[in-house]
């Protein structure tokens, strides 16, 4: 398996080692996890930008027509490249 050497100051290496020694993990692990995590994170955060962004374009006019007060002017629109 791949590896990758990560540099630590020396504060946070005992702030690593004393948090997986909590956890009752492995320093490999803990580090490990909190990336995978990240990772996992910013992919589902990716997912819903899309998803909010779908519901966004799909669903526009209608709450333009439901809050005429609050809808965007023709200028808005044309700034953000909308149609």
């Amino acid at each position: 398996m791949p590896a990758l050497n990560i540099d630590f100051s020396e504060e946070e290496l005992a702030e690593l080692r004393a948090t997986a020694h909590e956890r009752g993990v492995t320093l490999k692990g803990l580090v490990r996890e909190a990336v995978t995590g990240d990772l996992d994170r910013h992919r589902a955060l990716a997912r819903m930008t899309d998803v909010l962004d779908t519901f966004v374009r799909e669903n526009a006019a209608a709450f333009d027509e439901a809050f005429p007060e609050d809808a965007p002017t023709a200028e808005h629109r044309r700034r953000r490249g909308a149609a």
